[in-house]
């Protein structure tokens, strides 16, 4: 029986996905084998040995101290795209947010105590102010090309926008999903100086903290308009504020509210509704309870934001796994300590991501525990687990 701690609510949807017959899922649980969250700070947390993994059902890491996590053997599971239909269609919307002044015309409306004729009149009189700019024939700069980045750059062309992107590290999948009518800036400067709009879709990092400041928002068209359903962090609010005073940015919409921005009468702060509807929560709760199941019950891991992609079919095998180091010869320690006891080989998979390597080895019996303690015991060896045979 596994255990499975929940820092947060999970969608049922997603929990259906662990079996009642082999997980027990609880919000207060001793010594779990996994944790699932979503926006708890686990940064202060006491997170216990017994932990094998942690999902995040979202793309988001911030909350969660993956570097740690990861020289402990334990990797991080996030549910990239799952949640990016439901952010693309908010930025889309920001679009018009943006050009339209649709918050600051319904505030407006909002404060109307007239009635009859007067309110028509009232309406008339007032609607001369909020006047906006339409969207066929604008430059919309897209910082990030990852899953939401792609959807958000593919929907704005249906809008008859011109769409430029930038992202130095666009993989080959999201590459293939890209509408060819985007263009590909080859610099973040270039992309601010062809932009009327720019969307930003990057996780906060120190590569993307304040990407967005004052010199890049200075490139941009004169009464353009930013947008960040990334994170907080992406932009410097108060550059962005002082473009709006001096006319640079038409508006700045955000899912970020800090009090100076929802104090601005030009910025436009939601309440970080970016992946906030019911088919997100599910998709992400669904795909992280699959990784989290996948690798506890096999030792596969996928769409891991602190160790490397590494699947190996399941044989009529018993299956070690071991996150170690990336140092020389380890995989033949590894191999050296299995053939003294013994055991053949009958699959082995290692890769690597930086100074991290994850291998998963299929022997041909039940390894001893002085086998196991032995393989534990090569340095560089951060955590190891015994998975038996498949479960049939």
């Amino acid at each position: 029986m596994y255990k499975i701690l929940t820092l947060n609510n999970i969608a049922v949807e997603g929990l259906r996905h662990l079996p009642r017959e082999r997980y027990e899922v609880a919000s207060e649980m001793a010594h779990p084998d996994a944790i699932l969250v979503r926006s708890a700070n686990m940064h202060d947390m006491d997170i216990p040995d017994t932990v094998a993994c942690v999902g995040r059902a979202g793309a988001g890491t911030n909350n969660i101290p993956c570097d740690d996590l990861a020289h402990r053997g334990i990797p991080v599971f996030n549910a990239p795209g799952a949640n990016a239909n439901a952010v693309k269609e908010l930025a889309i919307a920001g679009l018009f947010l943006g050009a339209r002044n649709v918050a600051n015309a319904a505030e407006y409306v909002a404060t109307l105590r007239e009635t009859g004729e007067a309110l028509k009149k009232a309406v008339e009189a007032g609607k001369k102010q909020f006047v906006g700019f339409e969207l066929p024939g604008k430059t919309l700069g897209v910082i990030g090309l990852g899953a939401i980045g792609v959807e958000v750059a593919n929907a704005a062309l249906n809008l008859g926008m011109k769409v430029v992107g930038y992202d130095p590290a666009i993989t080959v999948r999201n590459a293939w999903q890209l509408s060819s009518g985007v263009e590909q800036e080859e610099t973040l400067d270039q992309l601010f100086r062809h932009a009327d709009f720019v969307s930003c879709h990057v996780p906060l990092i120190d590569a993307t903290r304040r990407m967005v400041d004052a010199d890049r928002i200075a490139l941009m068209n004169e009464g353009s308009v930013l947008i960040n359903f990334a994170r907080g962090g992406v932009v410097d609010d108060a550059a962005a504020m002082a473009a709006l005073d001096s006319g640079k940015l038409h508006a700045y919409v955000t899912d970020f509210p800090t009090p100076e921005l929802i104090a601005h009468p030009r910025a436009v702060a939601l309440p970080h509704l970016g992946a906030s509807t019911g088919e997100a929560e599910e998709n992400c709760a669904i795909m992280v309870a699959e990784n989290v199941k996948d690798y506890l019950e096999n030792g596969n891991i996928r769409f891991s934001v602190n160790y490397p992609a590494a699947r190996l079919p399941r044989l009529d095998a018993w299956r070690i796994t071991v996150a170690n180091a990336n140092v020389p010869n380890m995989v033949g320690q590894i191999s050296t300590c299995i053939a003294e006891a013994g055991l053949n080989i009958e699959d082995l998979l290692n890769k690597s991501i930086g100074d991290l390597a994850y291998t998963i080895v299929d022997v041909n019996a039940d390894p001893s525990e002085d086998l196991l303690a032995r393989l534990r015991s090569i340095d560089g060896v951060l955590a190891l687990r015994n998975l038996g045979k498949p479960v049939t």
